[in-house]
């Protein structure tokens, strides 16, 4: 006697159940040494290029992610700069920077054109100068390879890009702990391009 289909289809969702509670989870190695942290020479998205989600001076029609208006509050008198009149937007869902998510992650537009995109994120401080350290070569070292003009500094050209990196402590808003350091990029049209 056959069973009926539904009875057949429950069966076999009984049985791959029961199959997937037997799975065992990977052995564990005491004593073993912690895998070492994601470094720039394996994870792309120490690259900056990860942040290019649309190529610079792109219209902001074209821009292939969902994004969100956001409110940039300048104090021009503490800045020493003047105050550019850049409409920048926030993704809802930022590429993957220095393996994390990034804390911030604008593209701002003028006239309606991509012309800056700054990204950051929080690292702990026994860490940052060290993850730091590692992108930055990896960005001197890739603006090189292009024969692009760089400085001493972690900031360089790689085509019609310039990419400015730093590191640095919180401006005392309180809301990153004192051992945290922020790791920040900005990316701009190259000068003369």
């Amino acid at each position: 006697m056959k069973a009926p289909a539904g009875c057949r289809i429950a069966l076999s969702a009984a049985m791959l159940a029961t199959l997937a509670g037997c799975r065992t989870a990977p052995p564990v190695l005491h004593g073993a040494p912690a895998p070492s942290p994601p470094t720039s020479q394996n994870d792309a998205s120490y690259d900056w290029h990860s942040l290019l989600v649309a190529p610079l001076d792109s219209a902001l029609k074209d821009v292939p992610i969902a994004l969100h208006e956001v409110l940039l509050f300048r104090d021009e008198a503490h800045s020493g700069a003047a105050v550019d009149d850049a409409e920048c937007y926030g993704a809802d869902a930022p590429p993957r920077f220095l393996g994390r998510t990034p804390d911030k992650y604008l593209l701002c537009f003028k006239r309606d054109r991509l012309s800056r995109i700054q990204a950051s994120v929080r690292l702990t401080a026994a860490q940052a100068h060290d993850v730091f350290a590692a992108a930055c070569a990896g960005w001197l070292k890739q603006a090189a390879e292009s024969g692009a003009a760089q400085s001493s500094a972690c900031e360089g050209r790689d085509g019609d890009t310039w990419f400015g990196g730093r590191l640095e402590e919180a401006a005392g808003d309180g809301e990153i702990p004192e051992t945290e350091l922020i790791l920040s990029v900005t990316l701009e049209s190259a000068p003369g391009r």
